[in-house]
């Protein structure tokens, strides 16, 4: 007969954990990891949210209704989700954009990291790292800096509604530009808002690196936007740190989607290799030398260096970028001009477009094949999460066999943290509620 220790020691050797709803999520997922014999059998990401069909009812449609139906998509990132459809568009029929017109959707973009990185910094995944359920529980002990995330994100927010009519699905995007424009006193009335915001995402990625990090690299190959002069927000080459450098329009030809039976978002992987990552970690990897030099400053006090492969220091990593967006919004305004008109002119022809933008949690791909009557006829959305599921799950079979022997409990624990380090999009996600444990 077998003694207690020697049955406890096989019960942590072989078992399963599920974690069948993930809570506070836009959208509806589950954790399912197998352990047998000491080492992880199996691990799935389960992303069973009902299909949206957002590809299948653009078809048909005007070409000047995709900004406003893929803002949909998300209620975090809509503006990432818009834009791509509206760079798409103006790929197709060939448009050009005044400078004015591009700084005011970079600066919208700016609103969208500022409210999106604070809100997933603070309330989503600083719990994880500080012991609490939620941020209402941390609250009660860091009062201050809950009530400074929630000033922060309202800076974002109210960017967002300043230049894109409303902060949740934005209605002022249009493809050739937007249907209004700010004045420069407009824009000046965040300034200083925006000044202090400065300063608070200084402390915020000073915050994020106070925080405890388990010891884990990983080798990734880091997918983002390149421009030649800017951190990316919206234009750019698709390039990595394995050797792509191609135009949004190539994105077909070296990267593949695959169904997986436990997922309703499709994976997605480089045809010549295998799965890849997409986020802050990636762009701050390929894009270091174009941040702000306070960035710099900042992220070497913080020990950052130049790369950063551990993704639970991705956390650092958004307040960086929120630091470049606050940065990047103060230098839009300071030099704004206003347009002399608020869209270029749009002459739909039949073509197909391509776009690829940054949303915070990473790249976004947009196609869309149109006739010439401007109707839509096939549309392609490749979201941030359906390109890093894969890495998820890798990253959980190279991260569990380091706590195995802990109790299913804070095991569990530390496989939600780890999936939250992508701030991943069902359309977005943060905590489990429903937990099962299955031993064998």
């Amino acid at each position: 007969m077998q003694n207690l220790s020697e049955k406890k020691a096989k019960q942590m050797k072989n078992k399963t954990i599920k974690v069948d709803y993930m809570a506070r999520v836009e959208g509806e997922g589950a954790l399912y990891l197998k352990i047998k014999n000491g080492e992880v059998a199996d691990a799935k990401l389960k992303i069973f949210e009902p299909p949206r069909f957002f590809e299948a009812f653009l078809r048909g449609r005007h070409y000047y209704e995709a900004p406003d139906i893929t803002a949909r998509i998300c209620g975090i990132c809509p503006v990432a989700y818009q834009m791509s459809a509206v760079h798409a568009m103006e790929d197709a029929f060939g448009v050009k954009i005044s400078k004015p017109i591009r700084e005011l959707r970079r600066l919208l973009y700016c609103g969208e990291w500022i409210e999106s990185h604070t809100l997933h910094l603070y309330m989503l995944h600083a719990p994880d790292f500080l012991g609490y359920d939620d941020v209402v529980q941390m609250s009660k002990d860091y009062p201050d800096i809950v009530k400074k995330a929630l000033r922060l994100k309202k800076v974002g927010n109210d960017i967002m509604s300043l230049i894109g009519g409303r902060e949740i699905h934005p209605i002022n995007v249009k493809v050739g530009g937007f249907y209004k424009v700010p004045t420069k006193k407009d824009l000046m009335k965040m300034y200083d808002e925006i000044k202090w915001a400065r300063d608070a995402a200084i402390d915020t990625a000073r915050f994020a690196a106070s925080l405890k990090f388990p010891e884990f690299l990983q080798d990734y190959e880091c997918v983002s936007l390149v421009h030649p002069d800017e951190y990316p927000f919206n234009e750019g080459r698709i390039m990595s740190n394995k050797g792509i450098d191609i135009a949004p329009e190539q994105y077909d030809f070296h990267f593949r989607e695959e169904h997986a039976e436990h997922s309703h978002a499709l994976h997605s992987r480089i045809r010549e290799r295998d799965n890849y990552l997409v986020g802050p970690i990636a762009r701050y990897n390929l894009n270091h030398d174009k941040l702000t030099p306070t960035c710099k400053e900042v992220a070497a006090e913080v020990g950052l260096g130049t790369e950063c492969y551990n993704p639970f220091k991705s956390i650092i990593i958004r307040g960086i970028e929120t630091l470049y967006s606050c940065e990047e919004a103060l230098r839009i305004i300071e030099n704004y001009e206003m347009p002399e008109s608020p869209s270029a002119e749009v002459i739909p022809i039949e073509a197909t477009g391509y776009a690829c933008t940054e949303a915070p949690r990473g790249m976004i791909y947009h196609r869309y094949r149109v006739n010439e009557d401007g109707l839509i006829e096939d549309a392609k959305i490749v979201p941030p999460t359906s390109q890093n599921q894969k890495t998820i799950e890798n990253d959980l079979k190279n991260f569990v066999p380091m706590y195995i022997d802990l109790p299913d409990k804070e095991l569990i624990w530390k496989c939600e943290q780890a999936v939250r380090n992508y701030d991943p999009c069902i359309s977005c996600a943060t905590h489990f509620l429903k937990l099962n444990i299955q031993r064998e």
